[in-house]
C-alpha cells in the first residue's frame, strides 16, 4: 500500500538494492546480527504501554544489546514520548536516564520537535557508542552540520538544517532539570508503563506504584 499510495514518502526506498525489509520481531532480528555490525539503530516504537508490544524495547537489557550490535562510532536513537513541560516526566526523562545507564561512559542527548499530528512537542533520545568528545548538540552552532549536509547533497532539505538542529537539542530549563533529577531506570524486571486516556497520561511502575 505504501509503494502504491504514498510514493512521495518512500521515494523509491523499497526498491533500493541496499534496502532489506524484514517484517518480524525487531528484538530477535537485532539479536541475530553480529556484534559491532550496525552503524545506526532507529527505534520508532509504540509507547511503553501495559500490555503493549514494545515495553521491553525501552529497557537497559535491550539498550545494552543494541550497544553491543553497534559498530564503532555507531548511534542509537529512539522516540521517547511527549516531552512537553507538562508531560516530559512520564516517559521521556526515564528513557533518557535508562539510556545513560546502558551507555555509561558515553553521551546521551535528548531532543524534541513539534509533531503536528500529535499536537505536541515530541521527545527523542540519541546515544553514541563512542562519543570521543563529540557534542551532538553543538554541531548546529559550529556549522559542522550544515557542512556535512552540503557535502552529502542535502543542503536543500525543507525542514532540517543547522539552526533547526540547534533548536531541537536546546531543551528548555524545566525539561533539562527533570532529566538531571531523574532517577528511574527502566528494566524488564521493573518496567515503566504509560497508560493514556483522552484527558491524561498516567505512569505505572511495577509493584503498583503510581505517579
Amino acid at each position: 500500500m505504501c509503494r502504491e499510495h504514498t510514493p512521495f514518502y518512500h521515494a523509491g526506498a523499497y526498491d533500493d538494492p541496499r534496502a532489506k525489509l524484514i517484517i518480524g520481531d525487531a528484538k530477535a532480528g537485532l539479536e541475530s546480527c553480529p556484534d559491532a555490525s550496525i552503524d545506526v539503530i532507529i527505534c520508532d516504537l509504540s509507547d511503553p504501554l501495559d500490555g503493549g508490544p514494545c515495553y521491553q524495547l525501552y529497557t537497559t537489557s535491550f539498550y545494552e544489546m543494541c550497544r553491543a550490535k553497534l559498530a564503532p562510532g555507531g548511534l542509537l536513537v529512539t522516540q521517547s514520548g511527549c516531552a512537553s513541560v507538562r508531560d516530559c516526566h512520564h516517559v521521556f526523562t526515564p528513557i533518557h536516564n535508562t539510556l545513560k545507564a546502558a551507555f555509561p561512559e558515553n553521551k546521551v542527548w535528548g531532543y524534541t520537535t513539534c509533531v503536528p499530528s500529535f499536537c505536541s512537542e515530541w521527545g527523542f533520545n540519541l546515544a553514541l557508542k563512542d562519543a570521543d568528545g563529540t557534542d551532538v548538540a553543538a554541531m548546529g552552532v559550529a556549522g559542522e552540520l550544515d557542512r556535512r549536509l552540503k557535502q552529502r547533497g542535502l543542503s536543500e532539505l525543507s525542514y532540517y538544517d543547522g539552526i533547526t538542529h540547534t533548536r531541537m537539542f536546546s531543551l528548555n530549563r524545566t525539561v533539562r532539570e527533570r532529566c538531571e533529577k531523574e532517577d528511574r531506570v527502566m528494566t524488564v524486571e521493573n518496567p515503566l508503563f504509560m497508560c493514556t486516556t483522552e484527558t491524561h497520561a498516567t505512569v505505572f511502575e511495577a509493584g503498583g506504584k503510581k505517579e
